[in-house]
């Protein structure tokens, strides 16, 4: 019932809607074409009014007037025509809001009830009466901060607000209400004494216009220092009651401790920028523009970039720290990784010398994510004496003067080019633009399992993705997008680098690997050679970490681009900090559900395994198991993941062979062809290019559309007519060598045929079983046919990998409506080239399996050319319903090799599926292992980290036993807090005991 009438009212306003728009359209018109017929050969102008009749109906006047043909001012009065008036209907557009509102009459009661709250909390509401609760003076003050409405006289208002002197008050002045402060009510902020008691020698702020910032205003306040004999400086003053200075003489500027704490979090979570964050509080203090607070912008970047500092020393323990913060050593105030190995903090004793076969060497090997970020940019603005950093590579940037000192002493060493996919990280390294840039980018290294950003592990770049600037590393593995070339000649790098930078790499085991996303760029050797799904004692891990850190800090990018060398270290240091402490927060869900989704993987991928194995001939499985094992040993040996089938199938391989099979039968005098010029392996194989080229033709002038233009249509028809001629002529030779196929075709058909690519070849494959063939026609077109079938699939693995890159690239890089338009037209045209190749191959599929019943051929072929689906076939290597490399079932097309021996290249595809479908097993057999080591790890750093902190305490000798008392809370609350942490994190982690079992779980799989 309402919905009808909601209907019914809606079509009733868009009627009057078109109605009103209608007639505004000709009331407004310049067109002088309804105006009245004697008026019509002047100059005519309009004029229209509208205005609301008293029926509640729009009602719209119009008036021409003749516009004088001399310059001279004209008059209203002359020549004007007065138009009927129009009268339109809109009574029921009144009742449009309620119809178009929720259905439910509560939802309409309740915005009206809202919309009368708001107009009646702007008057006095129930606190009309003009005696205050006290009954001595009028009420007229409301504070708008303090919880209700309730109005006081002047001296309850002074009463309440001594202990909240930032409040915001209104006062009514018998009208309306207007905003008072209530320094202009005389209350005044006493510091040094207790709250309520006035020092009897106060000494009011310097020039009495002291201001503090709040997280919602800037205030202006009176406030007064202690002057007593026993006073504490200015600065310890406003700091014991929670305020900071901006200057440490005669400070005139404070913020509150909850404001810049506020700014922080919401920087970290949203990247507002401080002047974002100092404006906010500023219009919220006036939004008129009538009373501008006074600009305190420079001393809120002051005070917040202190504040981070100290707060990120506190947390640090420097505070408690016998020495202080000049003890501070490099990377010390960074939040660590709990799951990574740290020797004396969460390793067992004598892990170093325990059996491989108890517990597996890799579970103790530290994963390391080197990448760069160029959105990290800063302008050359400032420069390190005007702006010095506060941190001194205390957390992540390292130490600046040392690390710009040997940056510059490698200037002139020529950085080596690429020899993989030229990555422009390293090729552009020396060329890369910096104008008005001081630093191009920044380069990290993090922990690559669990996405935490290294101590003393970020640089600023000062030319391209340099691979000398992240060399400063210590692991067993080690991931970057270019390590195929970075790893290149590390050593000797190293060598020139300060002696407690080198790494005994003589000692250990160091892998380096490629990142899973960036791999496919790569070549085919660096796709397997550097795969984290085929190395040994790397899980799950995909490398990618650096990316995930990026899309958090990136943000914040607008921010520091415009800073000072050092504002800008300090400020990355605290949102990386932060980045690491949020990543603890979130380890009991991410080990949780990362735990008992491997160890349903895992015993998915062993079935697969098992199944896969089971099928395969036992000799040939022991001898691939030897050579897999003996790659992992030493990567030196041949790769098992590489195909070793290089002889491939091609039709010009094809062709070749015919033609040198023809010449050997001229030579013995037994060649049996019946044409000057053209052989019968030639007439097949013209016959299948131009049955291609009847398909080209086909899809591209579908493409053009029926709106082509006439050079489009001229190009057509011009490749119609040469295909048509070209097809007449092998036609007349096709009935030398086939004469049955006159029977099938009349000598008009060709000419006659409307569509050139509807025209039939009459091929021996396309040949009715009646209608006899010579044998060697039917093998040549094998043969051909087969060797274009592989063709077409190798064409289509290319086009589809085209597609997959096209697709990231566009996602990653293409942006604008313009670049967009470009892009999808070259995906689009990718789109068609793989429709055309998947009807090839389906053509040429058909063919065989008709040749084959009359050669008599076992089925065999049709193990490696099997029925394209392009839907679920024709996919990319990486597609599989989104699910990554380590869980997917590759398409068949990926598996299929093309050789000279279809056997041989089936077992080839057979071998290298299979370590493939070992690695995918093993790496979630090592995933599990290497889970339940890492959630043994946070709780082992969490209780030491308890007990480091609980050691704190007392460790520093404070003269004030009130600050003693302070550094002791402040150490117990951390220690209790890490204890609460592990408790909660098994909690989590208790529905699935299995993650505490030991040893590690062993999966006993036939390929071991």
């Amino acid at each position: 019932m309402v919905g009808g009438q909601r209907r019914r009212a809606l079509k009733q306003y868009q009627r009057n809607f078109y109605a009103h728009n209608a007639a505004a359209s000709k009331a407004v018109s310049n067109d002088t074409n309804d105006a009245p017929q004697h008026t019509r050969e002047a100059r005519q102008r309009k004029h229209s009014s509208f205005e609301a009749g008293s029926s509640g109906r729009l009602n719209v006047s119009s008036t021409y007037y003749t516009v004088p043909r001399s310059p001279g001012k004209r008059h209203r009065g002359e020549s004007e025509h007065a138009l009927e008036i129009i009268e339109l209907d809109f009574a029921t557009l009144n009742d449009l809001s309620d119809n178009l509102q929720n259905d439910t009459p509560e939802f309409v009661e309740f915005t009206k009830q809202k919309r009368t709250e708001f107009l009646r909390l702007e008057g006095r509401g129930d606190y009309s009466q003009n005696i205050c609760v006290c009954g001595e003076e009028d009420a007229i003050y409301r504070c708008q901060d303090c919880h209700g409405s309730e109005l006081f006289c002047h001296l309850c208002t002074i009463r309440v607000h001594e202990r909240q002197p930032l409040h915001t008050l209104e006062c009514w002045d018998g009208v309306s209400f207007y905003s008072t402060t209530l320094k202009s009510m005389g209350i005044r902020l006493q510091l040094g004494h207790a709250s309520g008691v006035r020092c009897i020698n106060s000494l009011p702020a310097f020039n009495d216009d002291f201001v503090i910032i709040d997280y919602n205003g800037i205030y202006e306040v009176g406030l007064d220092f202690c002057g007593c004999a026993s006073a504490q400086p200015h600065v310890i003053q406003l700091l014991r009651a929670r305020l900071f200075p901006a200057t440490t003489i005669d400070p005139k500027t404070a913020a509150t401790f909850r404001a810049l704490e506020y700014f922080q979090m919401l920087s970290f979570e949203s990247k507002v920028s401080a002047f974002e964050f100092y404006k906010t509080a500023a219009r919220l203090t006036d939004n008129t523009g009538i009373h501008v607070p006074k600009d305190r912008y420079e001393a809120m970047l002051r005070m917040m970039r202190e504040w981070r500092f100290i707060k990120q020393m506190q947390r640090a323990g420097q505070g408690h720290h016998p020495e202080g913060i000049v003890a501070t050593e490099p990377g010390a105030c960074a939040v660590l990784c709990p799951a990574c190995p740290h020797t004396g903090k969460n390793l067992p004793n004598g892990w170093e010398n325990a059996p491989s076969e108890i517990q597996p060497r890799f579970l103790y090997a530290l994963f390391l994510a080197i990448d760069a970020n160029f959105r990290l940019a800063r302008r050359n603005v400032s420069s390190d004496i005007v702006d010095p950093g506060l941190n001194h590579g205390y957390a992540f940037f390292v130490e600046e003067q040392a690390y710009k000192g040997f940056i510059g002493s490698h200037e002139r060493v020529v950085q080596e080019l690429s020899s993989c996919s030229s990555h422009n990280a390293v090729n552009l390294a020396d060329t890369r633009v910096s104008r008005g840039l001081a630093a191009t980018g920044a380069g990290t290294i993090d922990c690559a399992r669990h996405n935490f950003k290294r101590p003393c592990s970020v640089g600023d770049l000062q030319k391209g993705e340099s691979m000398r600037s992240s060399s400063d590393v210590s692991a067993l593995n080690i991931s970057y997008d270019i390590a195929c070339q970075w790893s290149k000649h590390l050593w000797t790098r190293m060598s020139t680098f300060p002696h407690r930078y080198h790494i005994k790499h003589d000692q250990k085991a160091i892998t380096f690997l490629v990142p899973k996303f960036h791999l496919p760029a790569h070549v085919a050797k660096c796709q397997s050679s550097f795969s984290f799904n085929f190395t040994k004692g790397v899980g799950r891990t995909d490398g990618e970490a650096p990316e995930c850190g990026w899309a958090d800090i990136n943000p914040i990018a607008t921010s520091t681009h415009e800073m000072g060398p050092g504002s800008r270290r300090d400020t990355l240091d605290d949102h990386f900090n932060d980045w690491n402490w949020k990543k603890i927060c979130a380890m009991g869900l991410i080990f949780c559900r990362k735990y008992n989704f491997a160890l349903t993987e895992v015993q998915e991928r062993i079935n697969d395994l098992i199944d896969f194995e089971a099928s395969l001939a036992t000799d040939e499985l022991a001898k691939w198991r030897k050579d897999i094992e003996a790659w992992e040993a030493d990567h030196l040996q041949p790769n098992p993941f590489e195909s070793r089938a290089t002889a491939t199938m091609t039709q010009a391989a094809v062709r070749l062979a015919l033609s040198m099979a023809e010449a050997a039968e001229i030579e013995r005098g037994s060649n049996m062809s019946l044409h000057d010029d053209i052989s019968p392996s030639v007439l097949i194989s013209s016959g299948l290019e131009l049955e291609d080229q009847q398909r080209r033709l086909d899809f591209d002038a579908k493409m053009i559309g029926q709106h082509a233009t006439d050079v489009q249509k001229g190009k057509i028809l011009q490749r119609m007519n040469a295909l048509r001629r070209r097809i007449d002529t092998w036609a007349r030779v096709q009935l030398l060598y086939m004469p049955s196929v006159s029977r099938l075709r009349s000598p008009d058909d060709i000419a006659t045929e409307t569509k050139v690519s509807s025209i039939s070849l009459f091929l021996p494959s396309s040949l009715p079983q009646q209608v006899l063939c010579d044998d060697r026609l039917l093998k040549y077109e094998w043969d051909l046919r087969e060797a274009q079938a592989y063709d077409t699939l190798n064409d289509l693995r290319t086009v589809l990998n085209l597609q997959y890159h096209l697709y990231k690239y566009k996602d990653a890089f293409i942006r604008g409506q313009r670049a967009n338009t470009r892009a999808n037209g070259i995906i689009n045209n990718t789109e068609h080239r793989i429709d055309m190749l998947s009807l090839k191959y389906s053509t040429s599929r058909d063919a065989l399996l008709n040749l084959a019943a009359r050669l008599g051929k076992n089925d065999g072929w049709e193990r490696s050319l099997k029925p394209l689906n392009k839907k679920t076939d024709a996919v990319p290597l990486k597609h599989d319903d989104g699910r990554t490399v380590g869980q997917q079932s590759i398409s068949w097309i990926w598996k299929t090799l093309g050789s000279n021996s279809n056997e041989l290249g089936l077992q080839d595809s057979l071998r290298v599926e299979w370590c493939k479908s070992r690695a995918r097993a093993h790496r979630w057999q090592e995933e599990v292992q290497l889970l339940r080591e890492e959630m043994r790890r946070v709780i082992a750093f969490l209780d030491w980290q308890a007990g480091w902190w609980e050691k704190q305490g007392p460790r520093r000798a404070f003269s004030s036993q009130h600050v003693r008392e302070g550094a002791l809370a402040y150490a117990q609350r951390q220690a209790h807090l890490r204890r609460k942490m592990a408790v909660h994190f098994k909690s989590v982690w208790a529905a699935n005991p299995s993650w505490q079992e030991a040893p590690p779980l062993t999966v006993h799989l036939h390929s071991q």
